[in-house]
């Protein structure tokens, strides 16, 4: 027998991977939707969207955005030069630049989230049940 990994899927699979890959296009599509509403790009958006959940180093931003480090930081030069983002030094070493959303940065990245309409509306049509379900099937395909 053929090891897991070198098997053909079998066609649900095949069929669960095309719906995912619909729902993934979809959301991009909502969020830059969602981001040109406020004058962002979709790059703009998701680095406004990492902080706020809190500052983060430059090169972890580059990391999460999956992208070179000096793309980052062009992208926060244009968020800096809005409001919406500063950079600071790291409290436990100074050398290393944190950047951090403003308080008008974190009123977008709220607002980015709300204006977010593709999964609202689908998901409003399930049970509490099912979301949940829903929540716990992913949650188990990212921790595999």
């Amino acid at each position: 027998m053929a090891p897991p990994h070198t098997r053909r899927p079998d066609q649900l699979t095949l069929d669960v991977v095309e719906l995912i890959a619909e729902v993934v296009a979809r959301y991009h599509a909502d969020y830059d939707e969602a981001a040109a509403e406020h004058a962002l790009t979709g790059a703009q958006a998701k680095l406004l969207s990492l902080l706020s959940l809190g500052p983060l180093p430059m090169r972890k931003l580059a990391q999460k955005l999956k992208c070179e480090p000096s793309n980052v930081t062009g992208i926060v030069d244009r968020l800096e030069a809005r409001g919406l983002a500063e950079r600071r030094p790291d409290p436990a070493d100074r050398r290393i630049k944190m950047a951090a959303a403003t308080e008008e940065g974190l009123r977008v990245a709220r607002d980015l989230r709300e204006g977010l309409h593709f999964a609202r509306e689908p998901l409003a049509g399930l049970s509490a049940q099912e979301r949940a379900t829903l929540r716990d099937l992913l949650r188990r395909m990212l921790d595999a």
